[in-house]
């Protein structure tokens, strides 16, 4: 998050007050809904990434691709090679311990 959204999300820590004679209370509305509108428009912006994702998804399985394989992998990529190493490494002992491993 950047100063500017810090800034204008932290209503109750302001280091500056109102100039004298301003209304506060018009002040912090104007405020409000300031950061309302932004959170709204957020999410909108997720909602359209989100369809992006699923049209991506859709074209991959089109084009003959597993979809669950290609969550597996995005997923995976996320994750810091220590931990991927150790989920493999459970999944094997369970595998082997079902007799899944040959």
């Amino acid at each position: 998050m950047t100063n500017i959204d810090r800034t204008s999300i932290e209503i109750g820590n302001r280091a500056d007050p109102p100039p004298p004679g301003h209304n506060s209370s018009k002040f912090a509305a104007e405020d409000l809904r300031a950061i309302v509108e932004r959170i709204e428009r957020l999410e909108e912006d997720r909602r359209a990434v989100g369809n992006d994702i699923a049209d991506t998804f859709r074209k991959a399985k089109g084009n003959g691709y597993h979809v669950g394989a290609l969550r597996t992998i995005v997923r995976m990529r996320k994750m810091k090679a220590d931990d991927l190493a150790e989920q493999e490494a459970i999944l094997d002992t369970y595998k082997h311990a079902l007799g899944m491993l040959v």
